[in-house]
């Protein structure tokens, strides 16, 4: 087996695990810690189990009002996924295919979400005083969120500009940057 199929494989699986993982800790929220009913448990100093209920995407934006509203928001962010869900069994990249996954297992989780509730569970609630660096989150949103970084990392400080294979790629033939992609991250 390649090792480009090998890191696919592993993508998919880690994208199933932080998926089954996330929706664990979601029942756990609603189940035994009844989170819903509670509102907040406060667990350290700076961070509480915050109920809340997102209905819109990342931040509350696009927030879905009505069945219509969210029905098409189920649709779209599967869309997503399974744009990114092709990007990664397209990529080669060990670094991009961990991303992506992470991104897929988030993004699942969210849409499973969306569909059976209507909204995102949320509830991690890291704050410093009154001073509250981010909304309430999930894991899934964490998955999102690191995923989204390491793919703009790795293209703003990983990649190398290589002019020979700028000019293969302008004329149709890629294989140099296969070649070096492999060597790289073989």
């Amino acid at each position: 087996m390649d090792k480009s199929k090998k890191y696919k494989i592993q993508g998919i699986m880690l994208a199933s695990i932080l998926f089954i993982a996330d929706q664990i800790v979601k029942f756990i929220m609603i189940g035994p810690l009844a989170l819903q009913s509670r509102g907040q448990i406060h667990i350290i100093p700076f961070f509480n189990l915050t109920w809340a209920e997102n209905r819109g995407v990342s931040m509350g934006f696009l927030s879905a009002d009505n069945e219509a509203q969210r029905w098409m928001l189920v649709g779209a962010t599967a869309f997503i996924a399974l744009i990114v869900f092709i990007w990664m069994m397209r990529e080669k990249m060990r670094g991009d295919i961990l991303a992506l996954s992470l991104i897929l297992g988030g993004a699942l989780g969210n849409i499973v979400d969306r569909a059976r509730y209507g909204y995102v569970v949320d509830y991690a609630d890291l704050h410093f005083g009154d001073f509250r660096p981010f909304y309430i989150f999930n894991l899934a949103d964490a998955c999102i969120t690191i995923g989204v970084l390491i793919l703009l990392a790795r293209a703003f400080l990983m990649r190398e500009d290589n002019p020979k294979e700028t000019a293969e790629i302008i004329a149709g033939n890629n294989n140099g940057a296969d070649v070096r992609r492999e060597n790289e991250h073989g």
